[in-house]
């Protein structure tokens, strides 16, 4: 034996193959014949052989096995957002049969300074995703393109040579609009996702909804002008968490002129406002109805359930997944957009007189 540690070769003289059968054997690529490749799986087990250097072979075929994705948010709070996980999960769900290691990337860079994560420009990868927030100018999704690296964009914007996979948001935030018409209220405020990397916290004005760059922020602020509503306010959150929600609830509840309904563009922000009408003495519904968007399970938010719009979370990682999968094979597939659906719950109701 050529050292303490097999070789691919001690085996293959074990076996009594040249060494690229033996490889054959392993990889269950090329014409060798069964008995054969029991042969070497036998000498390897007898040797106690755990299989080729993945490195070696990630270098013959040309490969990382490796998917950057970049997530629109930092990993710290992505991770607490159940939307985030779930969609997550579907995806590495599916990448898993193919052999296929993921790499999470935070998509840190800014609007303004046009920064990517070094990860983008150097790390290994044969296809990547990214993940919310995606623009044509989006620095990610330039620095991919300029390395050739085949992109996938979720609830972003459409590009011919992108992979693109998303949510019929607008028509279910416009639906969830109009079962607030129907319910009576006039006097609706909506809380919004990030208008960009850098999102920040307050009330907006039509300029700075006029300069937002996340697709998925616009499509859902649409999807309410869809339905024929005005809001009386409208609150830019910085992130989708729970705390964001409760800071936009306090602000837009305490006021004498406060709205009889908040539609919020997630269920964490939505669940906020929740509480923070609890803290303040509101009745949900019948001071105030709030509605989410997600279709989230908040079991800690009883005995109140939110009416939501949701969205096939798994079904959509999965579909981020079957869209990599044709990008390895050299196709760009076609868009896939998934469809959503109302869900009625305890937290809207009719207007208070």
């Amino acid at each position: 034996m050529s050292s303490d540690r097999p070789t691919l070769a001690d085996v293959a003289a074990a076996a009594g193959v040249s060494v690229s059968t033996a490889s054959l054997a392993f990889s269950g690529a090329g014409p060798i014949a069964a008995a054969t490749r029991e042969r070497v799986i036998r000498a390897a087990e007898e040797m106690d052989y755990a299989g080729p250097n993945p490195l070696g072979r990630q270098l013959r075929s040309g490969r990382s096995g490796i998917v950057g994705v970049v997530v629109g948010d930092a990993l710290r709070r992505s991770f607490r957002d159940p939307v985030a996980v779930q969609m997550l999960d579907g995806l590495v769900r599916t990448l898993g049969p193919l052999g296929l290691g993921v790499l999470l990337i935070p998509g840190s860079g800014s609007a303004e300074q046009r920064g990517v994560d070094p990860l983008v420009e150097t790390a290994a990868m044969d296809v990547a995703a990214i993940i919310w927030g995606g623009t044509v100018e989006n620095p990610n999704l330039m620095a991919l393109r300029r390395r050739g690296i085949p992109t996938v964009v979720v609830e972003g914007q459409a590009v011919d040579d992108v992979a693109a996979i998303g949510i019929d948001d607008r028509a279910g935030t416009a639906a969830i609009g109009r079962h607030l018409l129907e319910l009576g209220h006039r006097r609706i405020a909506t809380v919004t996702l990030p208008f960009n990397e850098m999102g920040r916290a307050g009330l907006v004005d039509e300029d700075r909804i006029a300069s937002l760059s996340w697709e998925i922020t616009r499509r859902r602020i649409e999807g309410v002008r869809d339905a024929g509503i005005v809001p009386v306010a409208t609150w830019e959150a910085p992130a989708s968490l729970v705390e964001h929600g409760t800071d936009a609830g306090r602000a837009l509840l305490s006021g004498p002129d406060r709205p009889t309904a908040i539609l919020a563009q997630s269920d964490l922000l939505a669940s906020g406002v929740v509480l923070a009408a609890r803290e303040l003495g509101l009745r949900v519904p019948e001071d105030v109805s709030i509605a989410g968007f997600d279709g989230l399970d908040l079991p800690w938010l009883a005995p109140d359930q939110l009416t939501s719009v949701v969205q096939p979370l798994a079904e959509k990682g999965a579909a981020v997944g079957h869209a990599i999968e044709a990008l390895l094979e050299g196709r760009v597939p076609p868009p896939v957009m998934l469809p959503v659906s109302l869900r009625l719950g305890t937290t809207t109701g009719p207007a208070p007189a």
